[in-house]
C-alpha cells in the first residue's frame, strides 16, 4: 500500500496516540486534542474500510475535503470555478445526471432548465397532444446481414470501446459484470479480449484494430488462426474493425514495453516489457474493396457472428469510396459505428482532440444519407458514439440515423470516474484508468457493476418517456422531422431541414449529393483506391505552379 496516499490519515492516528498516551498520563489540556483526533481516525478506518466510493477508499480523510467544498460553497465545484452547464469537456450538470441514475438516486431538476432556449443551436424534440403509453420492454436492434449466421440483439445503449490498459482490471471487471446484468454489450476496445472480459460472461464487442490484438503474428500481421480461436467464444457476439477513433482519427500509437504488463501481454498477444506498436493504418487492406473483403473474410471465420467496422469519419472521397466498394461488390458490413470526432477516453494531443475528426452529427448524417441514397440502409445498421449521456443525447442521434447509440465516458462516470483528467498518467484517483494497483484497490467491481446497470437502466428508460411523449413506441420511429433546432434568435428548423436528406436509391438513380463539393467527391470516387479524386489532385498542382 503506497503510504503516500495515507500520509494524513496516518499523521491523524499518531496524533491521537499522542494526545491520547498525554490525557492517560493527566494532561487535561490533551483530552480535546485525542477527542478529535481520535474521531478523524475513526472516519479514516470507515473510509478505509466502505466499498461504495473509490475516493475516500483511495484517499481516506482526504475525500471529504472535496464533499465538503461543495456542500458548503456550490459554486466552488469542480475544478472550484465551475458552473453547472460549462462543459469542460462534461458539465457538472451532466456527470450529476450520470452519478444519480447510476446510484439510483432522485434525479429531477427544480425551477426550470438552465440552459438558454433562445441560444442559436438551441435543441429540443417537440411533445405530442396525444402521448403514447412509455414502452415497459427494453428497445433491441437484430444486427447480422444475409451472410451472417449468428445475428446479434443489440440493446440500443451500450459500452463503447475501452481497452484493457487504458482501463484498470476492476473498472474492466465492473463493466463487464454490469453489462451482463442489463443485457447490454461490452466492446472490448483494441486492446482485445483480457480475462477481466470474461469472467462474468457479459456480451462482448471484440475490436479490432491496426495492431490486430488477440489475432496477431509475431511481425504485427493478422493471424487468421488466432482470430478464429477468439471469435468462437461464446462471450463474443460481434466483431468490429477499428479503421479510426474519435479520439485521435488518422493517428496510431506506441505502449512503452514497461507498461507491457505479463496481463496485458497475454490479452494482446505481444512479448512482456516490449514495445507494443499500433499503427496509424491496416496492413490487412489497402483499399476499399479490400476493407470489405476482409470484412467477409472475418464474417467466415468466426462462423457467420457480424462483422463490421468503425471509423471517425475524415475525407468524404474516402467514405464514399467505401460506400461504391459496397455497391459494385455487393459486400456488406453487418454494421458501421460512427465515432464522432468529439469523442475519445484515450490521450491524445490538444490539436486532435479539438481540430481532427468530423463531429458525430454531421459524420451520422453522411453516412445514412449515402446509405439511403444507395438502398442499402435496410441492410446495414449504424450505431453512433460521441459525448452521449441523457436520453435526449440519444434521441437526438437515433433521429439523425443511428440504430443504436454507445458510450465510453458516460460508463466511466458510472463507475466512478470523477473527470480528474489523469487518464493518462496512471494517477487516476478512482482506480477507473489506471493500472496502479493500490488505486484499483479502491474500485469495488461488485457496487460499481450495480452503478453501471442502473445508469443504462435508468437512461433506456428516460429514452422511453421521451419517445412516449412525443407519441412514439420504439426508437426506430424517430426522424430528423422530430428534432428542432433554433439556427437564430428568430428562426428554427426541423434537422431534417439543416440537413439535406435522400430519396431510397437516389443515387443508384442519377442523383448526387446536394452540396457541389460532396457532388464532385461522389462522381471520382472509386472502389479500389482511397487515394484523393483527381479534380483535387489537379488543384494541387495548379497551386504549386
Amino acid at each position: 500500500m503506497p503510504l503516500n496516499r495515507y500520509w494524513l490519515f496516518l499523521l491523524v492516528l499518531s496524533a491521537a496516540c499522542g494526545f491520547g498516551l498525554l490525557a492517560w498520563q493527566g494532561n487535561s489540556w490533551a483530552l480535546w486534542p485525542a477527542v478529535i483526533a481520535a474521531a478523524f481516525t475513526v472516519l479514516g478506518i470507515a473510509d478505509l474500510s466502505q466499498r461504495h466510493s473509490a475516493l475516500r477508499r483511495n484517499y481516506p480523510l482526504l475525500a471529504h475535503g472535496r464533499f465538503l467544498i461543495e456542500a458548503i460553497r456550490p459554486e466552488l465545484r469542480q475544478y472550484l470555478f465551475e458552473s453547472d452547464t460549462e462543459k469542460a469537456p462534461f458539465s457538472r450538470q451532466q456527470r450529476s445526471i450520470v452519478y444519480q441514475r447510476a446510484k439510483q438516486e432522485l434525479d429531477k431538476r427544480p425551477f426550470g432548465t438552465q440552459g438558454d432556449v433562445y441560444a442559436e443551436r438551441y435543441e429540443w424534440i417537440n411533445h405530442s397532444l396525444q402521448p403514447a403509453p412509455p414502452a415497459t420492454e427494453p428497445f433491441r436492434i437484430r444486427i447480422g446481414g444475409a451472410r451472417c449466421t449468428q445475428p446479434y440483439d443489440a440493446a440500443v445503449f451500450n459500452i463503447s470501446a475501452m481497452s484493457f490498459g487504458a482501463l484498470s482490471a476492476n473498472a474492466i471487471r465492473a463493466l463487464n459484470l454490469g453489462a451482463k446484468k442489463g443485457g447490454f454489450y461490452h466492446d472490448t476496445g483494441e486492446g482485445s479480449i483480457s480475462r477481466y472480459h470474461l469472467e462474468h460472461g457479459g456480451d462482448l464487442v471484440w475490436e479490432i484494430g491496426s495492431g490486430y490484438f488477440g489475432c496477431r503474428t509475431a511481425d504485427g500481421g493478422f493471424d487468421p488462426e488466432r482470430f478464429r480461436a477468439n471469435a468462437a467464444l461464446p462471450s463474443v457476439k460481434m466483431i468490429e474493425v477499428k479503421l479510426s477513433q474519435g479520439a485521435k482519427p488518422g493517428q496510431g500509437g506506441i505502449l512503452p514495453g514497461a507498461k507491457v504488463t505479463p496481463e496485458i501481454a497475454e490479452a494482446r498477444g505481444v512479448p512482456v516489457g516490449v514495445d507494443c506498436l499500433s499503427p496509424a493504418a491496416h496492413s490487412a487492406f489497402d483499399s476499399p474493396l479490400g476493407l470489405l473483403q476482409f470484412v467477409q473474410r472475418l464474417r467466415e471465420l468466426s462462423g457467420g457472428k457480424p462483422v463490421g467496422f468503425k471509423l471517425a469519419v475524415g475525407h468524404v472521397w474516402e467514405w464514399f469510396a467505401i460506400a461504391k466498394a459496397m455497391q459494385e461488390s455487393g459486400l456488406l458490413p453487418d454494421f458501421i459505428v460512427v465515432d464522432g470526432g468529439e469523442g475519445g477516453t484515450g490521450a491524445a494531443p490538444l490539436e486532435f482532440t479539438d481540430h481532427v475528426g468530423m463531429p458525430l452529427r454531421e459524420a451520422l448524417m453522411l453516412v445514412h444519407q449515402t446509405l439511403v441514397g444507395l438502398d442499402l440502409r435496410g441492410q446495414i445498421k449504424i450505431g453512433a458514439a460521441g459525448k452521449i449521456i441523457t436520453g435526449f443525447d440519444m434521441a437526438r442521434v437515433l433521429a439523425l440515423g443511428a440504430d443504436w447509440c454507445n458510450a465510453a465516458r458516460g460508463f466511466m462516470f458510472a463507475v466512478g470516474c470523477i473527470q480528474s483528467q489523469n487518464c493518462h498518467t496512471g494517477r487516476c484517483p478512482t482506480g477507473v484508468a489506471t493500472q496502479d494497483s493500490g488505486r484499483q484497490r479502491g474500485l469495488d467491481p461488485g457496487d460499481k457493476s450495480e452503478r453501471v446497470y442502473h445508469f443504462q437502466k435508468n437512461t433506456m428508460k428516460a429514452l422511453a418517456d421521451i419517445l412516449a411523449a412525443a407519441g412514439l413506441r420504439h426508437p426506430d420511429e424517430l426522424g430528423p422531422e422530430h428534432i428542432i433546432r433554433r439556427i437564430d434568435p428568430e428562426s428554427v428548423l426541423p434537422l431534417s431541414r439543416v440537413y439535406p436528406q435522400m430519396r431510397p436509391g437516389e443515387l443508384l438513380q442519377g442523383g448526387e449529393p446536394e452540396h457541389p463539393s460532396l457532388r464532385q467527391y461522389w462522381r471520382e470516387a472509386r472502389a479500389d483506391s482511397f487515394a484523393p479524386p483527381a479534380s483535387l489532385l489537379n488543384l494541387r498542382r495548379s497551386k504549386s505552379r
